[in-house]
């Protein structure tokens, strides 16, 4: 069921809003049940054959994690590590059928030479989710940091329909005291008021503007797919619409996620704070995706890398810095890429974010070594912004292609390889200046010479100009609902993430309970509604993985 659909807004969210804070009112345990079956209901929509797997993964590591719990102040004899080694296993070779199954055994077969035809699995939505949830839950529980004796409680946290398809990944620290808290389970006008303006903008930003973009860059894609040669100006044309769909299409839904879940009382962890606003790439990956890189960080970096930290131990600076940062990085960024699909495009924009990172420490080590002052003059920040930009356009090229040919082609032709294409009035112009254009690689068959795209060229130029000032002009939903608590790091469940007021001359922006933003966000969830009717709901790209 997609968040931009008549069924989910009209029927679901009804339904599951008034029997939560109906049953609220007799008990808090009910509503928790009620909100829980709701969310398995939810899944059931897209394949009813895979609320069984969900809910055998939820029994089973809920019995483990009781297990884990009783074990907890045992003698050494009875040590939890066996059993949790154990269920981390099940899970991840659960996961890995499904999710690589294909993958890898098509790529034995290539290396041997031999034919594969691949088998029918159907890949369950959510499954990296919340796999990866429950496994967090089990460590930390094993850790003597987490327990939770109530299945509903725990049914809910696994399940909770705004974060189960495609995130954020979420933590027991963040939401199991939220569950627990009665407050929450009265119905409070302010949070659903807050909430629906929040997800009425997440749903106007994906209709209107990330499906816009994915029009544009999808001709490209399939054009590099079929190996037909692009030049210059499609390329880029085709890579810049990618990355502000993904964008706009990934804020959407973390947008309409967050509403949704104000609805009930419930913050999610903020998951997308203005990524392409960063100025280095270690910035970025703060703020891109930010619960899967604090999990990521948490369960995998920072165990690898104290693993070879050890082996660096009085190396020479070099070998230390291989075993420290070289190698830790590029392990972790491998299985990033890999957990996005399986397929070697994902793993090449985990290696080049993974290759990004480590010049970007050295970097600032260089910096530090020979104190190379920090200049924070506005045009270092709008050159390093445009720089960290420019890397995750290209690493996005892989990400969106379907295979490392398809990506290096479209790159080469953003690079020029395959000449560039200008405008006929310009022929002349050129000539007269007495440039060799042949030997320039220039030819004259217009902007978009090999004629993919289906709207005008003046079109396309003003939607990328309009979608760059978006980006990097207007401010985010956090921002937008500065005096308000949208998220759980608002309520101190971790350290606060830095939420800058919008600047002085856009502070009118900032929303407020009143007519005019009412009229704004009635109008577009009008407009919304109707371009539903005449279009098909497009899935978000994150459910794919």
């Amino acid at each position: 069921m997609l968040f931009n659909s008549y069924g989910f807004i009209f029927v679901f969210l009804p339904i599951t809003f008034l029997g939560a804070f109906l049953l609220c009112k007799y008990t808090q345990q009910g509503a928790v049940l009620w909100l829980g079956i709701a969310s398995l209901a939810f899944y059931a929509y897209w394949n009813p054959i895979f609320v069984a797997l969900l809910l055998a993964t939820i029994i089973f590591n809920y019995a483990v994690a009781r297990k884990l719990s009783q074990l907890q102040g045992r003698p050494s004899s009875s040590s939890s590590k066996p059993l949790l080694v154990t269920a981390i296993t099940l899970n991840l070779l659960l996961l890995g059928y499904f999710k690589y199954t294909n993958f890898f055994i098509g790529a034995l077969a290539d290396s041997i030479g031999a034919t594969f035809q691949p088998f029918h699995i159907l890949l369950p939505l959510g499954i990296s989710f919340f796999t990866f949830t429950q496994i967090a839950f089990l460590v930390d529980v094993s850790r003597g940091f987490a327990h939770e004796h109530n299945f509903a409680r725990y049914l809910l946290f696994v399940t909770f329909f705004p974060h189960l398809i495609a995130g954020p990944v979420l933590h027991h620290k963040q939401m199991m005291p939220q569950f627990s808290d009665s407050a929450n389970f009265r119905f409070q006008a302010d949070n659903v008021c807050v909430g629906l303006s929040i997800f009425v903008l997440g749903l106007a930003k994906k209709i209107f503007i990330a499906d816009t973009f994915g029009e544009i860059a999808n001709p490209i894609f399939d054009a590099g797919t079929a190996t037909q040669s692009l030049q210059f100006f499609e390329a880029w044309v085709g890579a810049l619409s990618y990355t502000l769909q993904l964008y706009f299409d990934f804020s959407a839904y973390s947008d309409m996620a967050i509403g949704l879940s104000m609805m009930f009382n419930i913050r999610l962890p903020l998951n997308f704070n203005s990524p392409f606003k960063a100025t280095s790439v270690i910035d970025f990956w703060q703020r891109w995706h930010m619960s899967l890189t604090k999990y990521i960080g948490e369960y995998l970096y920072t165990p690898i890398s104290l693993t070879l930290m050890r082996r660096g131990l009085g190396k020479p600076f070099l070998i230390d810095t291989i075993y420290t940062l070289v190698l830790p990085t590029l392990i972790t960024f491998f299985i990033i890429g890999l957990w996005h699909g399986a397929n070697y495009t994902f793993i090449m924009f985990g290696l080049l974010h993974g290759v990004y990172l480590i010049i970007n420490h050295w970097w600032r080590l260089f910096k530090k070594k020979f104190a190379v002052a920090k200049s924070s003059s506005p045009i270092n920040r709008v050159g390093s912004c445009a720089l960290t930009y420019c890397c995750v356009v290209i690493a996005l090229v892989f990400f969106r292609a379907d295979t490392v040919s398809t990506a290096t082609a479209i790159c080469s032709a953003m690079a020029g390889l395959n000449g560039i294409s200008l405008p006929a009035t310009l022929e002349p112009l050129l000539t007269t200046l007495s440039l060799n254009v042949p030997s320039l690689g220039l030819s004259f068959n217009g902007v978009f010479a090999s004629k993919l795209f289906t709207h005008a060229h003046w079109y396309i130029f003003l939607s990328l100009l309009v979608g760059h000032l978006i980006v990097w002009s207007l401010p985010n939903i956090h921002q937008l609902m500065y005096h308000y608590k949208v998220a759980c790091e608002d309520l101190g469940a971790r350290p606060a993430i830095k939420r800058p007021q919008p600047a002085g001359n856009l502070s009118w922006l900032v929303w407020r309970p009143n007519a005019l933003w009412a009229s704004v966000l009635g109008g577009l969830f009008f407009a919304a509604v109707l371009v539903m009717a005449s279009n098909k709901p497009s899935s978000f790209l994150y459910y794919q993985f």
